[in-house]
C-alpha cells in the first residue's frame, strides 16, 4: 500500500463497498451543459474510483448504474445511457481484464434492456470471468425491492416443485435466491451528491451496511474520496445489533 494510504489500516478495509453514484445531471446544469455530458463525466471518476478501490484493496465494488426507475426518464436520455453504457464497456474491458478485475452485473436481463448492451454485458462478464482480483458488480436495471420479489417468485417456484430444503421460508432461503448469491452484503455504502438515502438499492443486503454521505457530486468523486470514506468507516464500531466494546 503506497505511503499517502498509510493512514488506513489495511486489516480493516472493508471488505465490500457499494456506491451511489448520484449528480451527474445537478454537476452539468451547473455548468450550463446537457445533462448527458454529466453522464459521460461520470465516467473518469468512475474508473478513477475502480482503480482506487484495487490500489487500497477492496474486494468487491458494486456500483449503481442504472436503476429500474431510470426508466421514467426522458426517452431521449435513457437512449443515451443505454448506448453510453454499451460503449464504456466495449472501451473498458480489457483495461479492467489487465488490472485483474472480475465484472459482473446484478439486475434483471429482461426485454427493456438493448440486445446489443446485453451482449457487451455477456462479453465483459466472459473475458474477466476467472480473475481473481476485485469484482466490479455493475448494478444495472437494478431495484432492490424487484430484487427481493424475483427471489421469493424463485422461492415459491422451488417449494412447490420440492427443491426447498426443509420446506422452510428462511432469511438464508430468500438470500441464495438474490441475483448473485456469492456476492458478501457491503460493508460500506456511498452516496455522493449530499442526497442521504439508499434510492431502491441493495435494500436486503444493506441491513448492516455502514452509511457514508458526502456532498460531491459524482463526475468529481476520485479515489481521494473513496479513501475518506473509508477511513471515516474503520472509526465505527460494527455491533450487527450486539454489545460494543465498551457494552
Amino acid at each position: 500500500m503506497s505511503s499517502y494510504l498509510s493512514d488506513i489500516d489495511p486489516d480493516r478495509v472493508p471488505a465490500h463497498v457499494a456506491i451511489v453514484m448520484d449528480g451527474n445531471g445537478r454537476w452539468a446544469r451547473q455548468r450550463g451543459l446537457p445533462r448527458t455530458e454529466g453522464h459521460a463525466a461520470g465516467e473518469a471518476a468512475m474508473f478513477d474510483t475502480v482503480k482506487g478501490g484495487v490500489q487500497v484493496g477492496l474486494r468487491w465494488l458494486t456500483m449503481y448504474a442504472f436503476s429500474t426507475e431510470n426508466w421514467n426518464r426522458p426517452k431521449s436520455e435513457v437512449r443515451f445511457l443505454m448506448g453510453f453504457n454499451r460503449g464504456l464497456l466495449r472501451r473498458r474491458r480489457q483495461e479492467l481484464h489487465e488490472m485483474g478485475v472480475r465484472v459482473r452485473f446484478l439486475g434483471r436481463r429482461d426485454w427493456r434492456v438493448p440486445r446489443s448492451v446485453l451482449r457487451e454485458m455477456e462479453i465483459s462478464e466472459e473475458l474477466t470471468r476467472d480473475n481473481q482480483g476485485m469484482t466490479l458488480s455493475i448494478a444495472f436495471n437494478y431495484g432492490g425491492r424487484v430484487e427481493i420479489a424475483d427471489a421469493v417468485r424463485r422461492l415459491i417456484a422451488d417449494h412447490d416443485a420440492g427443491r426447498l430444503k426443509g420446506g422452510r421460508i428462511t432469511p438464508e432461503s430468500i438470500a441464495a435466491r438474490l441475483y448473485d448469491p456469492e456476492m458478501p452484503d457491503p460493508d460500506l455504502i456511498i452516496r455522493t451528491s449530499g442526497e442521504e438515502r439508499l434510492s431502491n438499492f441493495l435494500l436486503w443486503q444493506a441491513a448492516y451496511s455502514e452509511l457514508y454521505f458526502t456532498p460531491v457530486l459524482w463526475p468529481d468523486f476520485t479515489r481521494e474520496h473513496l479513501y475518506e470514506a473509508i477511513r471515516d468507516f474503520q472509526k465505527r464500531s460494527r455491533r450487527f445489533g450486539g454489545l460494543g466494546e465498551s457494552g
